[in-house]
Order: C-alpha cells, then structure tokens, then sequence
C-alpha cells in the first residue's frame, strides 16, 4: 500500500497521539487499524481479543512474546512484506527503534471474532478434513505465526483496506468475503508450518510425513514423483490427491517453497544471490528471481540489500 495515498485516504495527517496512534472502521465481525508511532518507545503491549492479523507497512518494530511463535524465537524483527498473527486471548509487547516525526511506524491489523474464526474453521473442517496429524484447524489459533507474505496476500490486504474505507452498498459483503479469503489463508500457512515442523520430528509417523521429509533434505534436487510415491506407499493418483488435501499445495509447488524459504534464510546470511541459486537446483538467476517475487514481493537482490540494512 502506497504510504501517502493510505494517509491521505484515512486522515493521518493530524496524529491524536505520538505512540501508536490508531485510527480504527468497523466490519461485520471484524475491525481494521491503521497505528502509527512517531516516537521510538520500548516494551508497548498489544493485546488481542480475537485473532489479530497484523501487516507491516512502513518501518521497523521488535515483538516480543511469552507465546508459541511457530517456526520462530520469542522476540523477533517485524518489517514491511511480513505479516504477524496473534492467537486470540494473547498480548505481545512491542519495541519501536526506528520510529521518528517524519517517518513513522505504521501497521494495519485486522481484528476478527472468535465467532467469525469459528464459522470458517468448521467450514474447512467439513470441506478439506483436518491436516494430517491434527485433530482439527481450529487447533492452530493457539499459536502465533510470524511470515513473509506473498504478493497474493499483499494485494488481498490491499482490497479488505479499501473494502474496509468506502461507503458503498456493497461494502460489508466485501469485507466479509476478504475476512474468509484472509483467515482461510492463515490457517492453511499454519497447518503447512505444523506440517514441515512435524515431518523433521516424526518422518517415519506416516507415508505423507515421510516424502514430505524427504522433499525438505533434498531440495536441490529434481523432484522425483515415483520415488515420493513410493516412500509414501502410495500409487501415483492417490498420492497427489492426498498430498494437495492435507498440505494444500502440489509437491512441485511445496518444493518451490521451501527452496525460496531456505533462499530467504541464506541471503540474510550475506551469501550471493547467484551462488544461492545455484545452490538449491534453480537452472538460472531467471527462474529463481521470478519465484522469489512470488512469495516475498521483491526480487532477491532487494531482499538482501534489506536484509543488510536492518
């Protein structure tokens, strides 16, 4: 979301107060905010009611949380191109270093019911079935999740904000089609990252666990379909379909991911883009590129320039 469009859009130009200045509209079943901070402050709490998703905008902010983090640390970076949702019921408590006058922090969240998440999460239970080991999704709102996210989830930010903002007839139907689209998409990160997490502890629990192991230690690789249908004793039809249901994605499109995931990590390491690349199986700069942009909104070049500046 372009910065000066968003502040002329919302009236930020007339901050009521220096720390975490909100300005808040309400949905159906759900709030949105935009907060700005002109001052750097330590250890400001956040509490949340429903499930809290939380998109960077503009600057930098350190979260700090006694709560389970998946896949990461109790206090981590949050910037722009990355999302945080808090479990509902749960506070976090937020350091502002970069926050200045000129150039203020500023963050949207979208506040959702727990009676909303609970619709939606009953609806994928009937729909997709629970993801393999878990009993239900509804299990994966008692973790926070800290990503990077993918153009598809920027430019559905962008349509719920503007959503959210207009006064038309339509409105509340917008907002709430764009609420389903964002928790469906949470909750299917979730139950990848519970997934992937799962299949390093417990490769051997099933036929599904164990390829999804074997994709993750040998990224570099080709794919190799009849080897992962065998792994997971399964023929060919019915490993896709099982694959698709439970981990939401293609086992190509699962390794592409991770191998921009892994990516990700090493850039922010400081090693090159090409030998990155190279490393993980892209055949050239080309492909790797256009797959990074996919899922972190930059090219991997900016990404590592980022990465240093922070």
């Amino acid at each position: 979301m372009r910065n000066n469009a968003l502040a002329g859009k919302i009236g930020l130009d007339r901050p009521q107060k220096l720390v975490e200045n909100r300005v808040s509209f309400a949905g159906p079943h759900s709030e949105l905010s935009i907060y700005d901070t002109y001052l750097p402050v330590e250890k400001v709490l956040l509490h949340s009611s429903g499930l809290l998703y939380c998109g960077m905008i503009q600057g930098k902010k350190v979260l700090h949380s006694a709560h389970p983090v998946i896949g990461g640390a109790e206090s981590m970076d949050f910037v722009p191109n990355q999302s945080f949702v808090m479990a509902p019921s749960s506070s976090v408590a937020i350091d502002f270093p970069e926050a200045k006058i000129d150039t203020p922090t500023r963050c949207l969240t979208v506040e959702i019911s727990p009676e909303r998440i609970a619709m939606i999460t009953d609806r994928l239970d009937q729909q997709l079935g629970a993801p393999l080991t878990l009993d239900s999704w509804r299990v994966l709102s008692g973790n926070h999740l800290h990503t990077q996210h993918s153009q598809g989830t920027q430019l559905l930010l962008e349509r719920l904000f503007n959503s959210f903002v207009e006064d038309d007839s339509e409105r509340d139907i917008a907002i709430d089609f764009g609420v389903s689209e964002l928790v469906t998409r949470i909750f299917k990160h979730q139950a990848r990252d519970f997934l992937l997490s799962d299949s390093q502890e417990n490769s051997d629990k099933n036929g599904l666990q164990a390829s999804i192991h074997h994709i993750k230690t040998h990224l570099a690789e080709p794919l190799d379909i009849d080897c992962l249908c065998k792994i997971a004793c399964m023929s060919r039809s019915r490993f896709y379909r099982a694959f698709k249901q439970k981990v939401g994605c293609s086992p190509l499109n699962l390794q592409q991911y991770l191998r921009v995931e892994t990516a990700a990590k090493l850039l922010r390491t400081g090693s090159s883009v090409s030998d990155v690349c190279f490393s993980l199986g892209f055949a050239n700069l080309s492909h790797f590129n256009r797959r990074f942009q996919e899922q972190y909104g930059m090219a991997p070049s900016a990404f590592s320039r980022g990465q240093a500046s922070h």
